[in-house]
């Protein structure tokens, strides 16, 4: 009937004249029309799959980063450090007497203590099962759908724990949060990565580290504010420093449809249309562009290895041509020494580490800790100046050198009794100059190295484990350390100073360079040299832009092989 109607008849065709005639009149030209428009306005919702955003080039890029990295980020920051400042507030002792250690002496202490620590650790497991279940997310629903349902956790978690009057409630809400930061740590570099430019994938990237430090200064700031309020409204005291971030949950949630979907997990899944309309907003070019073109002719050929055999898990414990397991085991090292170098040690515990080594007040412990962090926070603005310039190996290990030889001044001066004015002030200096060096090499850029050089096909699932390792490694520094510092006190800094002295050793020798390079030249790199040795010297070339020694390199290992297959024909001739 609406066919007939409309003036189609008993077509199946819109727009073909029915051979029973309108009633209606011109409204069959209507009709045709109106299906008209509707056709457009169809094909350009598929291939722009959703992409609504009016951006283009480097006004997307900046779009990018204002809307879906920053808040993505500041969430990881903030989250991680949200309940440290606030479990001395009198509000808070009173709402949750469970984990109160302020007021508690002897073997109640000790009990809450014990839950206080599995209270802050439910945050870590669950950013470690975030990040994990990435593995399995990541490629099916691809990187906006996960990003989009990461904030949703954080945002769910973050009104359950602001408006919590038990425990168990405020326990569920931290484990919630942590699921989508985990998400939110292992799907963000991905996209960005394969979003960017290989001339400007390093500083889009290092820009997350940026964020985690602005997430930590906003928290230790806004809690040192809140602390301050008295009277009636105490409670607010610690319900508006962790309602706050549900402001950027928001942001994420309704901005991150606006922005492209990754053009290299479109190629993957077979909507390579939708991937060239994707890439020429990125690269601001038009659809017939050579140079789009050329590198959608890139991302296929990467990917025909996965389209003769789908990539398994399994495969990232092979070897073969692509050194599946050689990539693994530099991600996996790279968010190790993240870790246990020390960084969230003095992020996270810098206030004990003020209050019970150095026996400041509390109120100056606060304030310190908060300079600390913003300390951290400007020294980040180095590596985003520095990454495109000097290369990721430079900057590994010069932060590795600096952080180890703070961690040593650190022991050394913290060893002295709490009454050496000196040598207390210079732990505070070291404090101060640890965080100058961490945000260089290992807050940020640790993120980017693990999506440059996976490849296409696993870079989720790769992402995914070294990113909940980085929280696995997390967990055991967070339980750690309050037993370590009452027990061990100033030798404990050792441990991670010569962690960190290792980190400059295994970068020369191991880790490849990824600077100016398309994360298909980083692939082929892996795929078309033999050691770990060739590979580094390889990568270390290409950045340069070198290629002509590459090519002579590699004909020189040609004409050497076929020198010898010759020997040997000879020998066996005789």
């Amino acid at each position: 009937m609406l066919d007939r109607a409309l003036g189609f008849g008993g077509s199946k065709k819109w727009g073909v004249p029915s051979p029973h005639p309108s009633p209606y009149g011109d409204l069959w030209v209507r009709g045709v029309n109106l299906e008209r428009r509707f056709e457009a306005l169809l094909k350009s919702s598929i291939l722009s799959h959703m992409n609504m955003s009016p951006f283009r080039g480097h006004k997307l890029s900046v779009a990018q980063i204002a809307l879906i990295v920053a808040p993505s980020f500041i969430l990881f920051g903030y989250n991680q450090a949200g309940v440290g400042g606030l479990l001395s507030l009198p509000d808070w002792t009173k709402t949750f007497p469970e984990i109160d250690t302020s007021h508690t002496t002897g073997t109640v202490k000790s009990h809450n203590a014990t839950i206080q620590g599995v209270v802050v650790a439910t945050f870590v497991l669950g950013a470690l099962t975030g990040a994990l279940s990435c593995m399995y997310t990541g490629d099916i629903f691809g990187r906006r759908k996960n990003i989009f349902t990461a904030a949703a956790l954080t945002l769910i978690g973050e009104i359950l724990c602001s408006s919590s009057y038990a425990l168990p409630q405020f326990m569920i809400g931290r484990t919630i949060i942590g699921l989508g930061t985990g998400v939110l740590s292992a799907t963000v570099p991905v996209w960005q990565a394969e979003c960017s430019s290989a001339a400007n994938r390093g500083k889009h990237v290092v820009l997350d580290g940026l964020f985690i430090t602005l997430g930590y200064t906003l928290e230790s700031w806004i809690n040192l504010g809140a602390s301050q309020i008295k009277g009636s409204n105490q409670e607010a005291s610690w319900r508006m420093p962790l309602a706050i971030p549900i402001s950027f949950s928001i942001i994420l949630m309704s901005c991150v449809f606006l922005m492209p979907e990754s053009p290299r997990w479109l190629i993957k899944v077979g909507r390579v249309e939708e991937a060239r309309v994707n890439l020429s907003k990125l690269k601001d070019v038009t659809l017939d562009n050579s140079i789009l073109a050329a590198e959608i002719e890139g991302i296929q050929y990467a990917l025909e290895g996965s389209t003769v055999k789908k990539a398994s898990m399994a495969d990232m414990f092979t070897m073969g041509p692509e050194k599946l397991f050689y990539r693994f085991c530099l991600c996996i090292m790279l968010q190790f020494y993240q870790q246990m170098s020390g960084s969230n040690l003095i992020s996270v515990y810098a206030p004990v580490i003020f209050q019970q080594n150095l026996k400041l007040d509390s109120q100056t412990s606060r304030i310190l800790a908060g300079g600390t962090l913003t300390w951290k926070f400007l020294s980040s603005f180095v590596a985003f100046f520095t990454i495109d310039r000097f290369g990721r190996r430079a900057l590994f290990m010069f932060s590795g050198v600096g952080m180890g030889s703070c961690m040593l001044a650190l022991a050394v001066s913290t060893s002295f009794p709490t009454d050496n004015k000196s040598a207390s002030i210079a732990s505070v200096f070291f404090i101060f100059m640890f965080n100058f060096f961490v945000p260089i090499g290992f807050l940020g850029a640790n993120f980017l190295y693990c999506a440059e050089i996976a490849p296409v096909k696993l870079r989720v699932s790769m992402a995914s484990i070294s990113t909940a390792n980085h929280w696995l490694w997390n967990f055991v520094v967070v339980m750690a350390t309050p037993v370590a510092i009452a027990n061990i006190g100033s030798h404990y800094f050792i441990l991670f100073a010569a962690i960190s002295y290792c980190i400059p050793l295994s970068v020369y020798f191991f880790f490849p360079e990824t600077m100016g390079q398309s994360l298909e030249q980083i692939d082929a790199v892996f795929r078309d040299n033999n050691s770990p040795l060739a590979i580094v010297k390889a990568s270390k070339l290409l950045s340069r832009g070198d290629i002509q020694n590459i090519i002579s390199e590699k004909n020189q290992d040609i004409t050497k092989h076929v020198e010898e297959a010759k020997i040997n024909r000879e020998k066996d001739s005789v």
